[in-house]
């Protein structure tokens, strides 16, 4: 008779932590709080359970899920897309806490999931890369915002605004720069990144704080994972149009912008997308076509620890 092994799926929200394991059937919530957190490690320790999955539920997981890597399970990291559209696929239309909890459970059971890889000297530069990202958003949101205000009063604190804003993320970048500067690891791979003509300081820090992976994985793994590998999409003799979807959109953006100037500038990028402009490529599919390129080259780069200058030479 085959074996079981109990996994626990958590639905995360600022404070309460709806737990199910599965396949026991047992759920139960505690406080998403140290105090939670205790009493969440005994009853899973109870339970046997060692895999548990949690949603990257924008930022309220990240202390439990740290406690729960401390304490030694595996956890995984998961995308509410994901798994929502495996909860449609299983029948469950009604959402609520203790089923989405069940049905992380049911997905961390079921599907191919990555053990969270934990690496502490990135973690700080990784919340000081989104927060600048917030703030980005909300200068763009700002300055869309403006745009249709007609009385002074209100262009005066739109002028305000935005400035306190480029000011917010003028200090996150020196911030950001130093937490660099600090690491070796990071200032080294941050160098070779620097190296390719196009990346900039931008697109250097988010790569290394938000795509960790770079230089450990494949270049089709890399481009999967970023969201730059193309997915067929055929059936019989009808080829469908090729797009990519999913992975890492906060890594995307900074790549899309330096991959326009790559495609000028970067003798190697402007190649590319000029031969596939030539062939009668649309303009958005050659510039990810430059993205994927300069994105597997850096893998590449940072893989083998060498600069693009040396590697071109």
């Amino acid at each position: 008779m085959p074996q079981f092994t109990p996994v626990a799926g958590i639905d995360c929200s600022q404070a309460r932590l709806d737990v199910h394991i599965h396949p026991l059937g047992v759920a139960f919530a505690v406080t998403n709080d140290a105090e939670g957190w205790d009493e969440l490690d005994r009853r899973l320790k109870d339970a046997r359970v060692e895999v548990v999955g949690i949603e990257a539920s924008g930022g309220c997981e990240r202390e439990a899920s740290r406690f729960l890597d401390a304490q030694g399970y595996s956890v995984r990291l998961l995308d509410p897309y994901r798994v929502r559209q495996f909860a449609k696929a299983a029948g469950k239309q009604a959402k609520n806490d203790r089923i989405d909890a069940a049905m992380i459970a049911r997905f961390v059971a079921i599907m191919p999931t990555r053990p969270m890889r934990r690496l502490k000297h990135v973690e700080k530069l990784a919340e000081l890369v989104l927060a600048r990202s917030q703030l980005l958003d909300q200068l763009t949101l700002a300055a869309n915002q403006s745009r249709h205000h007609q009385d002074a009063l209100l262009r005066r604190l739109d002028r305000s605004r935005a400035a306190r804003l480029k000011s917010d993320i003028e200090t996150l970048d020196r911030r950001i720069a130093e937490v660099v500067e600090a690491d070796g690891e990071l200032k080294a791979k941050n160098t070779i990144l620097r190296s390719m003509k196009g990346v900039g300081p931008v697109l250097a820090h988010t790569l290394l704080a938000l795509l960790p992976e770079l230089g450990h994985l494949g270049r089709k793994q890399i481009a999967h994972l970023a969201g730059l590998a193309p997915f067929d999409d055929d059936s019989g003799k009808r080829k469908g149009v090729r797009v990519i979807k999913g992975g890492r959109p906060a890594v995307r953006a900074p790549l899309y912008m330096a991959a326009l100037v790559g495609g000028i500038h970067n003798p190697a990028l402007k190649t590319c997308r000029d031969r596939l402009r030539a062939a009668g490529k649309k303009p958005k599919v050659a510039i990810v076509a430059v993205m994927r390129k300069m994105l597997t080259t850096l893998n590449a780069l940072v893989r083998d620890g060498v600069q693009w200058q040396n590697r071109h030479a």
